[in-house]
């Protein structure tokens, strides 16, 4: 049985595509089949995190006119066996893409692939719509300020009105920030309404690796590294307590 899930975030700079590419990457690791679709039209960088820029040269828009396959246009990573790429065009097409064309799309992948996530554009705009389209579940991601929060719950709204099962991801969390503002994971957790899948610690090593075009989790055993990885797990139905963050 197939996921198509949905990462979104109510405002740019909360770290979505690194965490889709993280937790991808785990997926993958850990045996599950899995396709990444950028659908960040004109601002794709899911190629760059998961260092396959070389590699990624067509994009789901040739797939939706039939210009190639999605076999032959979901480019696997060249270490982590099981990791594909579906990247997203460099310039916004002149007809943008229907909602029956993404459907058809994803049918297609979830015949071949057990997990595929979908990296969407911050905000609420109609690339945020397209993304949400066809997906089974959605993770919100946000940091702890609180203009990200009051835009998750903006973006929870919207995705309430056609997906059912939605979580939250407190990602770059600084402990001694948290102490200062005098709040919690909690109060995030209720400020977003959301429950709670997971807590990513900021970690510079996040951009060193990306910089790099070397995936997270072959670059680092600290920090965001295993927070992704128990992210992947309880996607796929584990158990695994929240990583403390200190």
């Amino acid at each position: 049985m197939s996921a198509v899930i949905v990462i979104t975030s109510g405002k740019g700079g909360t770290g979505k595509t690194s965490l889709t590419s993280g937790v991808a990457s785990c997926l993958a690791a850990l045996g599950h089949p899995t396709l990444c679709i950028d659908m960040d039209v004109g601002l794709r960088n899911l190629d760059i995190s998961l260092g396959v820029s070389d590699r990624a040269l067509m994009d789901f828009t040739d797939v939706l006119e039939g210009r190639c396959s999605l076999e032959r246009a979901a480019v696997e990573h060249p270490v982590i066996q099981g990791l594909h790429l579906l990247t997203a065009p460099v310039q916004l097409p002149r007809t943008p893409p229907s909602a029956e064309a993404i459907e058809g799309l994803l049918r297609q992948a979830r015949e071949r692939f057990s997990y595929i996530l979908i990296d969407s554009p911050a905000g609420l705009g109609p690339g945020f719509q397209l993304a949400a389209w066809g997906a089974d579940r959605a993770v919100v991601v946000s940091t702890n300020d609180s203009s990200a929060l009051r835009d998750a719950q903006r973006t929870v709204s919207e995705l309430s009105r056609r997906i059912d099962t939605i979580h939250l991801v407190m990602n770059r969390i600084q402990p001694k920030l948290l102490r200062k503002l005098h709040t919690t994971i909690d109060d995030a957790m209720d400020a977003a309404g959301l429950p709670l899948l997971g807590v990513v610690p900021e970690d510079p090593q996040v951009m060193l690796a990306a910089n790099l075009g070397e995936p997270l989790i072959l670059f680092s055993r600290k920090g965001a590294a295993p927070a992704y990885l128990n992210i992947a797990k309880r996607l796929t139905g584990q158990r695994v307590p929240l990583m403390k963050i200190r």
